[in-house]
């Protein structure tokens, strides 16, 4: 299972700064991009829309995605023109969480600009998890493994790279797997995202200067 084969693997612990600047550089040259996001909880103190959710302005953290729809298409072109494909599976549980309510209409937005994501609920993959809940990881091709790690407050705190070739395979082909079995985001988003009211409550909140106090740098875009 994958997480026992990621505590056992000598990974390499990076900061943030040191982390962000190697995943620019192996993303402008991978050809395949996968990602696997488990938590129902996060917290994006520096992307202006989950900053306005946060505040409980849902309509204009709303606005705000919208707002970053030709920034995506643009950025999904790039992509597809130097040859790269990007895909996104999302473990998600019911009732949504206030977080997860907000960031699937982000992902939404992602899907229909060029960035594929399907979605799977927590149910089916219990069978997977009796070593514990998954871990958020991408891979670039089979050079290189990212597992991302959070802070108390589930903000980005530092990242884990992994380069052996035969784990960075096994863990995309694990990613791979677990996409083709999920339900397309157009598809979950209208049955089960479309009929919620706004959000209320916001649920994890940090300070505005949550990073600056933490002493780390602005999110990048992945």
């Amino acid at each position: 299972m994958i997480r026992p084969l990621l505590d056992s693997a000598a990974g390499e612990l990076m900061g943030l700064e040191d982390y962000y600047a190697d995943f620019k550089d192996n993303f402008a040259t991978a050809h395949e991009f996968w990602k696997l996001e488990r938590g129902q909880e996060f917290a994006e103190p520096g992307n202006v829309s989950w900053e306005a959710f946060a505040r409980g302005d849902w309509e204009e953290s709303m606005r705000l995605l919208e707002e970053q729809r030709g920034d995506l298409a643009d950025y999904y072109s790039e992509a597809a023109a130097n040859g790269l494909r990007t895909h996104r599976i999302r473990i998600v549980q019911l009732p949504l969480t206030p977080y997860l309510q907000w960031e699937l209409n982000a992902l939404k937005i992602r899907d229909e600009t060029g960035g594929p994501i399907r979605v799977l609920k927590v149910e089916e993959i219990r069978g997977i998890e009796e070593h514990g809940s998954l871990p958020e990881i991408y891979t670039m091709d089979d050079r290189v493994l990212y597992e991302a790690i959070y802070d108390e407050n589930g903000v980005l705190e530092n990242a884990r790279r992994f380069t052996g070739t035969d784990l960075v395979r096994q863990c995309r082909d694990f990613i791979i797997d677990l996409w083709q079995g999920g339900e397309p985001i157009s598809d979950f988003f209208h049955r089960e995202v479309t009929r919620l009211p706004p959000v209320d409550s916001p649920g994890t909140v940090v300070p505005p200067d949550y990073l600056k106090v933490r002493g780390r740098p602005g999110p990048i875009r992945s």
